[in-house]
């Protein structure tokens, strides 16, 4: 992966971070990772936690930031779910996979649409 696709998928982290802890959420986990893969954001609001997978684009040349995530892709992100889940010495009532989908084109604000429940 190059520096600045690096630097822009964290920026992206960042921005996903700030519009959820505006919501009531707080950061759990950043970049946590196993054999399976890793998951962007773990953030907790009260008793449920969100598993967040976040795409950032900086234009639509190639589509919406979303359509990168393949069945493949979602596969490994649940498999990565249920092994931190088994990891937790307290049991999680309420959790579900999300995706935060951003664009920021140029100067503009960025367009952040949030899919719940994939």
């Amino acid at each position: 992966m190059t520096l600045q696709k690096k630097q822009k998928g964290e920026l992206g982290e960042r921005m996903a971070e700030a519009y959820l802890q505006y919501r009531g959420f707080r950061l759990i986990e950043r970049n946590w990772s196993c054999r399976h893969g890793e998951i962007d954001l773990i953030m907790k609001r009260g008793r449920e936690m969100r598993f967040i997978e976040v795409k950032y684009r900086t234009n639509t040349e190639f589509g919406f930031p979303e359509e990168a995530i393949t069945e493949l892709k979602l596969e490994h992100i649940k498999k990565t779910v249920e092994t931190y889940l088994f990891n937790l010495k307290t049991p999680i009532q309420h959790y579900q996979i999300d995706i935060i989908s951003i664009i920021k084109i140029c100067q503009h604000k960025p367009e952040i649409r949030w899919i719940e429940g994939v």
